[in-house]
């Protein structure tokens, strides 16, 4: 089995100019003297009730399983089905024929889902000589699909399989190196950032002209169900995509394919929002990240291909896909640790002044549910789910469906304060390039640049304690 290689190679670039990518104070931004630590008094019963991210099915679990329990009080049969579907989410795929988990391949990225989702949580990038275990690539050409999705790349589809089972050949390998961007704080102290770079080697055919690659770190797993539960309306609410109010934010919905009901709808879920249901984003992770074929995407993914296989009926059932569907739909959000500390009050009103909740809304209600822990529900995921310009330093240089390579969905907070325990690193944003929250909101550009400045120039102290507002959630 080919395996990737990593080439951390830094290369130090100087501050204040390179490739629009340094960050330093821009013209208007207020000096830290003039940022305020907001004052803190009696909590309120709102600030108390914010324990309670996930409503009344949160979890108070504060292990490194934090992200693994179901909703509080789901018993009967949903129980009995998230059991089942767990138990599929820790299989371990094997190549056809085979008595249990046949069908892995013949390309893939991985051979189970918790081998990316670890404690159902958030992968990290590869270092050294590792396998590539969360970390994918997807690929297109240029133009659009039938239903206005990414154009499928000739010789490799939308997804780069970077591993195959035996006597196929793995698509490509794909060698990372980073080059440091030197910045520094308004207060003096300096950081430096990772910038990565993707080189494609050992294709198995000549990538074809115009190909765009996109890396895509696996995200967490919890509180999806509760995600999929806001009304369409909501977010439609929320959505500013002509700036009206003037505040330099301009989130939008993103329009793709349902191909279960073969309509345009709202999409979710994915690093641009770019799938509709929880089904059909398991069902897509199936075909594309492990090589099994369900009755929603019937096709493997080296259809037409070299490594193409003669065609078979599914692997999996109707019955084990919404099995595994309701795992997703019902694992629970861990709880605010300390949601009334002081610190953790006045970085949450730094947070505010900040602008950070324009696109990482606090607070959403979700609608009707068949899951009673899931409907009517006060959540406090931040975030809106919706697509933001983040800036050129952020681009992929692909498209996916109305998302533009520069934008891409809000990603949801709460838990981010366990990732550490739960995952066993810091790494953040779409790539992993951001090795702490720090280093994260410092790459926010595009409508996020007002924000990204606040902290920037914020004095040290203030910084610290939205810092400790952030790892509480």
């Amino acid at each position: 089995m080919t395996q990737l290689r990593v080439f951390s190679t830094y290369k130090t670039v100087y501050p204040l100019i390179v490739s629009g990518l340094l960050l330093f104070m821009t013209a208007g931004c207020q000096p830290a003297a003039d940022v305020p630590t907001p004052e803190v008094g009696t909590p309120t019963t709102a600030e108390t009730d914010e324990a309670l991210s996930g409503g009344v099915g949160t979890s108070f679990d504060a292990t490194s399983k934090a992200y693994t329990f179901p909703l509080t009080g789901l018993t009967g049969a949903l129980l009995a089905q998230h059991q089942a579907g767990d138990a599929l989410f820790e299989a371990t795929f094997v190549a056809p024929p085979a008595q249990i988990n046949a069908g892995l391949g013949p390309i893939f990225n991985n051979t189970s889902c918790r081998s990316c989702h670890t404690n159902d949580g958030r992968a990290r990038v590869p270092v050294g000589d590792e396998p590539f275990n969360g970390l994918l690539f997807r690929i297109s050409g240029p133009g659009q699909d039938a239903h206005g999705g990414p154009l499928a790349a000739a010789g490799f589809g939308l997804q780069v399989q970077t591993r195959a089972v035996f006597g196929t050949q793995p698509e490509m390998d794909i060698q990372i190196d980073y080059e440091a961007v030197a910045g520094s704080f308004s207060d003096g102290e300096t950081y430096a950032l990772r910038k990565p770079t993707y080189t494609p080697t050992n294709t198995y055919i000549p990538l074809p002209p115009g190909a765009m690659l996109s890396p895509r770190i696996a995200n967490p797993n919890f509180g999806l169900g509760l995600l999929a539960a806001v009304p369409d309306a909501t977010l439609a609410q929320l959505a500013d995509e002509a700036d009206v109010n003037g505040d330099g934010i301009s989130g939008r919905l993103n329009w793709v394919w349902n191909y279960e009901t073969n309509q345009r709808v709202v999409g979710r879920f994915g690093w641009k929002a770019s799938q509709p249901t929880l089904k059909q984003q398991a069902a897509a992770a199936l075909e594309g990240d492990v090589g099994i074929t369900t009755p929603l995407f019937p096709n493997e993914a080296s259809l037409g291909q070299l490594q193409d296989v003669p065609t078979h009926n599914p692997e999996l059932s109707n019955q084990a896909l919404d099995e595994l569907t309701v795992y997703l739909q019902t694992l629970a959000v861990p709880a605010r640790r300390t949601p009334v500390d002081k610190t953790v009050l006045a970085g949450k009103g730094l947070f505010a002044q900040a602008g950070c909740g324009g696109c990482h809304v606090p607070r959403l209600q979700t609608g009707p549910s068949a899951v009673a822990q899931l409907a009517n529900q006060t959540i406090r995921p931040y975030t809106d789910l919706l697509l933001h310009d983040m800036g050129e330093a952020l681009s992929d240089g692909r498209p996916d469906y109305v998302a533009t390579a520069r934008e891409w969905r809000t990603a949801p907070l709460w838990g981010i304060g366990l990732n550490k325990l739960v995952s066993g690193h810091t790494q953040f944003l779409h790539d992993g390039r951001a090795r702490s929250i720090t280093e994260a909101i410092l790459w926010h550009g595009g409508e996020a640049q007002k924000s990204r400045e606040a902290f920037r120039t914020m004095p040290k102290s203030s910084r610290t304690a939205l810092l400790t507002f952030l790892e509480s959630l």
